[in-house]
């Protein structure tokens, strides 16, 4: 059987960054990196969740010959600090966050490269400030509506109903008609035994619809806390945005080129969201359907989809 995720060898070497700094702003930290040729073309990596942060596996996505590849890690995620932190955590002051890297760094124009969440950013900062977006390439579309974290948190199930009920069931019964208010509720608490096995059982359900070939994966520790703290915070805030920002707004960015990239098999942003996008954008927007794919970057139809998009700009 095929193995289901890309191969080391299809990727670009393990490297260190070239440079990598901190931004200060409202009070939080920003971790960023570069990587790759410092006088290559400028693109912009930002990441899902939100918080789930950056690794050193995605610096190997991007060619080291072409690209300037800047990584960073959003306010509360990776080595961001302070860690895991709601207060101050927005999409509008994260918009601002990539506006103040491009400053500080120097760039005139990035290329974004986002999936999941970070297509939701990717997307949301072009319409914000399209002069100074070259093009995009989108994974995994979500556009942050109501309906959207509606399936996330309930009808994932119809396609991974075992993973649903791990998650559903650790809630009280009398607790579970607001399912998003009760993990809220827990992933807030002061106390670590109370926001982490919450934290836990939020990341394992995610991670556990994340690919094509279902598995129950276990997720905990930092890393989920931060995921499931900071998704559940932009959840309940509708993502900060009002309900059809994105696509109400998308004759600002109708000029840019695209390239999306959309898992068939995506339970966790299905694909009717990408066409959606898709035929909003118009002739600039280029949908490529994986047949043999989820939700995940390295899922092997998905990752040499984005290999060969970069490599075609």
């Amino acid at each position: 059987m095929m193995n289901a995720f890309i191969q080391e060898h299809d990727l670009f070497p393990a490297a260190l960054p070239f440079h990598t700094g901190r931004l200060s702003r409202d009070g939080h930290d920003l971790y960023f990196e570069e990587c790759g040729k410092q006088t290559g073309r400028p693109i912009l990596f930002l990441h899902g969740g939100p918080g789930a942060g950056i690794a050193p596996s995605h610096r190997r996505l991007f060619n080291p010959d072409r690209f300037r590849c800047v990584l960073f890690d959003q306010r509360g995620s990776g080595q961001s600090r302070p860690f895991a932190a709601i207060e101050t955590n927005t999409t509008e002051l994260l918009i601002g966050d990539i506006e103040a890297l491009r400053q500080h760094l120097g760039i005139d124009k990035f290329i974004l490269f986002g999936g999941s969440w970070g297509s939701t950013l990717a997307l949301a900062y072009a319409i914000a400030y399209p002069e100074h977006v070259e093009s995009l390439i989108l994974r995994g579309i979500f556009l942050g509506t109501a309906d959207e974290v509606s399936w996330f948190l309930h009808d994932m199930g119809r396609f991974f109903p075992e993973a649903h009920d791990r998650f559903v069931s650790y809630i009280p019964e009398d607790e579970r008609d607001d399912i998003l208010h009760a993990y809220y509720q827990r992933l807030t608490s002061s106390n670590p035994a109370i926001y982490q096995p919450a934290a836990d059982r939020w990341a394992s359900y995610e991670t556990s619809c994340s690919t094509l070939r279902a598995g129950s994966r276990h997720m905990s520790g930092a890393a989920a806390l931060s995921m499931a703290r900071i998704e559940a915070h932009y959840f309940r805030h509708n993502c900060f945005m009002p309900d059809s920002h994105i696509l109400s707004n998308i004759d600002r960015i109708k000029h840019l080129s695209a390239h999306i990239i959309q898992g068939r098999h995506d339970v966790i942003c299905p694909p009717f969201t990408a066409q959606k996008l898709a035929l909003a954008w118009g002739k600039n927007a280029r949908l490529q359907m994986i047949d043999e794919a989820g939700h995940s970057t390295f899922e092997r139809g998905i990752a040499h989809a984005l290999l060969a998009a970069l490599d075609s700009i």
